[in-house]
């Protein structure tokens, strides 16, 4: 389903050489810093001379451990597009637990794996990890409802708990926040209503005689999940504090809210509609954000499960309802009454939300409320087949029970397959495998800075370059005065500031503001200058 991802891992990336770049450079120093120095994995190698830099984006710190693994730039994208296959296996491992933990049959549930893991809205974020990483989402609550011997079938079992399922649960939910606060804190506060709506039963007297165990394995497991969210959101406010211009604002939402189509438009990089819906993709603003379709064949399979379901008809109507909601809190702006009343009422006064810009990434809770209804309808498909097919000869009956059983899982696996790119990844200039930071590297963009980012994984040296979703101010001034580089002014400015090496890419200048820099003499400035290979190693 990722193929060809894993055909060249060390030479080519999923999607696009910019993000995924930045995005491998994340786990390697989560790796490196563990390895070296784990109090100061915030304050990361790029945008010298802040502190504090890993907060710029989400962290990936999750998959630190696996960062510890090699060094360079070519163990980091191999590292990542190892990562990239398994996150996907288990966001379907995770929709699959958790379905046959609620009562689904395996053709059910293999239909809300294949789903969950593989929807088509999710090959527009194929160079975003951050977003495709859910698996912990579906697995913890599947843990957690088996801890509580919980199911859509039959309620709560009390004498089926388990209670080290529901410690378990909770320490991958820990895991899942330490990825990204993105889809992070709409989980954090899903696991919070769950537990409100528990809650209220209790207190209405609905009051299952749960062991003592639960209480004390929920009471310790939530105090987990509690102090990882605490730790991990720390820098975030920081940050927030120290730059009040990175904030979000309701006309950031206006920027990247989906209209209502775009729920129903794939994004180009699906297989089977991709160049159907070139036309209507042309009309939304930000498609990367605004394609979201969940696939058509879930769709009509939610909604056969809407009235031929294994599961109790008020079980269909919450799961409706809140597909409904979040869909409608997808929406952003774009919703009813300009979602004054959705998301940018929550966006406004709910604690974190007000860092995601992007409401249609709320499509995760969207595409799994429908894979749940999904495997409901084809769980009673089975059942009908089963037994209606009981007096018809045994040939014709297994193949009639294999093909209501796999035509689901056929069909959705069908539309979701994919044609995102894999582009290969700049090769690391030799000058920059054992340069002595602070270092500079120029051409210095959003277009090249990823790169620079990837690069430095061979020993981690600080470096000005750097990309996020805000520019903090010293590296806009740093950018700015590096133009007129090797000026005496410059020279100056970027020693006062601690640079020691300047870094030009000859190959790369052309048509930027740096183009000069060959050209120019910097000896009478007191700066040495060596070339290796296609760049230019300036001394300061």
């Amino acid at each position: 389903m990722t193929w060809p991802t894993a055909r060249d891992t060390a030479t080519t990336i999923p999607q696009d050489i910019y993000d995924p770049l930045q995005q491998a450079w994340q786990i390697a120093w989560g790796g490196h810093s563990l390895a070296t120095a784990p109090t100061d994995v915030w304050d990361a190698n790029p945008f010298f001379p802040e502190q504090s830099t890993l907060a710029y984006s989400d962290s990936l710190l999750g998959y630190a451990p696996l960062g510890m693994i090699g060094s360079g730039a070519e163990a980091a994208v191999a590292r990542y597009n190892l990562i990239y296959i398994l996150l996907h296996a288990l966001a379907f491992f995770g929709a699959y637990a958790l379905t046959r933990q609620l009562g689904s049959r395996v053709p059910g549930a293999l239909v809300a794996g294949v789903s969950f893991a593989y929807a088509p809205w999710r090959l527009a974020h194929g160079g975003h990890m951050n977003i495709l990483s859910t698996g912990g989402i579906a697995l913890a609550l599947a843990m957690l409802a088996r801890g509580h011997g919980f199911t859509l079938r039959d309620g709560y079992q009390p004498g089926r708990a388990r209670p080290g399922w529901i410690l378990g649960g909770w320490a991958v939910a820990a895991w899942q926040v330490t990825l990204g606060f993105g889809i992070g804190v709409p989980f954090g506060y899903a696991l919070l209503a769950v537990a409100l709506t528990m809650a209220v039963g209790w207190l209405r007297g609905h009051r299952p005689d749960q062991p003592r165990r639960v209480l004390i394995c929920n009471l310790f497991g939530g105090a987990l999940f509690g102090v990882a969210t605490c730790v991990m959101a720390l820098p975030y406010l920081q940050l927030a504090e120290a730059y009040p211009h990175a904030r979000r604002s309701v006309a950031d939402l206006a920027v990247f809210s989906p209209p209502l189509r775009g729920i129903l438009t794939a994004p180009v990089e699906s297989w089977l509609w991709g160049q159907t819906h070139q036309e209507i993709r042309a009309t939304l603003a930000f498609p990367p954000e605004m394609a979201l379709l969940p696939g058509f064949c879930l769709i009509g399979l939610a909604l056969v499960g809407l009235s031929l379901s294994t599961w109790r008809p008020r079980t269909r109507l919450w799961l409706a309802g809140a597909t409904a909601l979040t869909g409608y809190l997808a929406l952003g702006t774009q919703a009813w009454g300009q979602g004054e009343y959705g998301y940018v009422f929550l966006f406004q006064y709910l604690p974190g939300l007000d860092a995601i810009r992007t409401p249609g990434r709320l499509v995760v809770w969207v595409t799994l409320f429908l894979a749940l209804l999904a495997a409901g309808a084809v769980t009673a498909i089975c059942d009908h087949a089963q037994t209606h097919l009981k007096d018809r000869p045994t040939s014709n009956r297994v193949a009639l029970k294999w093909l209501a059983a796999l035509a689901p899982v056929l069909l959705v696996t069908v539309e979701s397959l994919n044609l995102t790119p894999h582009p290969r990844v700049p090769e690391t200039p030799a000058a920059l495998r054992d340069v002595q930071g602070p270092v500079l590297v120029l051409p210095s963009d959003p277009m090249n800075d990823q790169a620079a980012m990837l690069w430095s994984t061979y020993g981690f040296p600080r470096i000005v370059n750097g990309v996020s979703s805000f520019s903090p101010r010293g590296q806009q001034e740093i950018r700015a005065v590096s133009t007129g580089f090797p000026s005496v002014e410059s020279i100056a400015y970027l020693r006062m500031t601690g640079v020691k090496t300047v870094v030009v890419l000859r190959d790369r200048i052309p048509g930027t503001p740096w183009q000069r820099i060959t050209s120019t003499s910097s000896a009478e400035f007191g700066v040495s200058r060596r070339d290796v290979g296609t760049a230019s190693v300036f001394t300061l």
